[in-house]
């Protein structure tokens, strides 16, 4: 064995022993400084000072804020009935003999004008005649009134309708979008409940235009390659 292997040798002992050291003191001390929680418990309490009387000790005042939500979506028979009366009579009060609310719907090309009245028989006429006469099926004579049954106020207004173009099922939406605008012009407290419903929204689909050298507005004639 070589002088220069034996120096190397013997300094790679001198660190490697001088390593296991320095970490077992290290963790000697860990061991020894660390407080059990019991301990710490005890130390934190002794700083806090003990009044001598149990009378000075004051409770803490949490402060309860209310809360004030918009009840106005979860509105009963009974409070719809109320808006509508009150609203009612404000009108009345204005003088001016058989006032309406009017406001117009749309849907695609079917455009509907319609008009509230306060007083007069309760009817919902459309072209002059009764909405169950002029919408034959289910489906459109429900869409037609569903803004009125959503504010449960169907057989509390005179309604009168004149819708002009496109089909049976595009002016029963238009109508109800007519109905829940004409609502909210009546009563401004019953837009966050028709807004929730999607009545209030202009439906902003079309049918597409036809194009030259096309079937439809999509649709090409087929293909051939000879």
């Amino acid at each position: 064995m070589s002088v220069n292997i034996k120096k190397k040798y013997t300094s790679f002992l001198i660190q490697y022993g001088s390593i296991l050291i320095l970490f077992f003191l290290f963790k000697h001390k860990t061991i020894t400084t660390t407080k059990k929680p019991e301990e710490k418990l005890i130390a934190k309490a002794s700083l806090v000072e003990i009044p001598k009387d149990i009378t000075e000790i004051k409770a803490p005042v949490i402060k309860v804020e209310k809360i004030e939500e918009d009840l106005s979506d979860d509105m009963g028979d009974y409070d719809i009935s109320e808006e509508i009366a009150k609203t009612i009579k404000e009108t009345a009060s204005t003088g001016k003999a058989d006032r309406y609310f009017e406001a117009i719907g749309r849907r695609k090309t079917a455009v509907a004008r319609v008009r509230l009245f306060t007083k007069g028989d309760k009817e919902f006429i459309v072209n002059n005649k009764p909405y169950l006469q002029y919408f034959q099926t289910i489906e459109d004579q429900e869409s037609a009134v569903s803004s009125m049954k959503k504010m449960k106020c169907l057989d509390k207004f005179r309604i009168t309708v004149v819708v002009k173009g496109g089909g049976h099922t595009a002016q029963a939406q238009a109508v109800r979008h007519g109905t829940a605008r004409v609502l909210v012009d009546f009563n401004n407290n019953f837009r966050k409940r028709l807004r929730k419903a999607g009545f209030l929204t202009r439906d902003p689909r079309m049918r597409e235009r036809k194009k030259f050298g096309l079937k439809r507005a999509r649709k090409s004639p087929q293909w051939a390659k000879r």
